[in-house]
C-alpha cells in the first residue's frame, strides 16, 4: 500500500508540473507500444502484459492490449488471460508537459479467459469493463518508460514504452 500511495504522487507529481518543451509528447499518427509487468493484482503472482495504441489524433489513440497471470496451482490450473480493445485520450497538450511527459487516460473492452480448476472444478470467463490512467515518459525519441493503474491483469502496471 506504502508503494502505492508513493507512486501515486509521484504520477500527481509528474502530471502537474510543466516542461518547457517545443513539441508534445504524443501527437496524431504515433504508434505506441507497452510492454508491462503489473503488480497488485490480489493473486500474489507477477503479471505480464503488453499493449499497442494508434493515433487517430492529437488528443486520441487505440488499439489492443493482452495480459496474463501466470497462476499455477495456487487457484487452478493455468493462468489469467486479458485481452481488449482501449481507446485513451492524452492531456500532455491540453497541460502543456512538453516533449517527454505524455499523461493519458481510457478505457477498454474485452474478455478475461481463466481455464482454471479451482471453485469447485470450474474456470470462469467472460467480458470485462476497464478504466486506466497512466504516463509515458519519454528519455528519446523512442524509448521512455510507463507507469499505468487500473487496466488489465494488475492494479499497477510499469514498463517500457516505444514509440515509432
Amino acid at each position: 500500500m506504502k508503494k502505492l500511495l508513493t507512486f501515486s504522487f509521484l504520477l500527481a507529481l509528474l502530471l502537474t508540473t510543466s516542461y518547457k518543451g517545443f513539441s508534445q509528447a504524443y501527437k496524431q499518427g504515433d504508434n505506441l507500444v507497452n510492454a508491462t509487468i503489473g503488480l497488485g493484482n490480489g493473486f500474489g503472482s507477477l503479471g505480464f502484459g503488453g499493449s499497442f495504441e494508434h493515433g487517430f489524433t492529437d488528443a486520441i489513440s487505440a488499439g489492443a492490449s493482452v495480459d496474463y497471470i501466470g497462476l499455477g496451482s495456487l487457484y487452478g490450473s493455468g493462468g489469467l488471460l486479458y485481452i481488449a480493445g482501449r481507446g485513451s485520450y492524452h492531456f500532455g497538450e491540453l497541460l502543456k508537459t512538453g516533449d517527454k511527459l505524455d499523461p493519458y487516460a481510457g478505457l477498454g473492452l474485452g474478455y478475461l479467459s481463466w481455464p482454471g480448476t479451482a471453485f469447485g472444478g470450474f474456470g470462469t470467463s467472460g467480458i470485462f469493463f476497464q478504466g486506466h490512467v497512466g504516463a509515458r515518459y519519454w528519455f528519446s525519441d523512442n524509448l521512455g518508460g510507463v507507469a499505468e493503474l487500473g487496466a488489465g491483469a494488475a492494479t499497477l502496471k510499469v514498463g517500457v514504452a516505444l514509440k515509432f
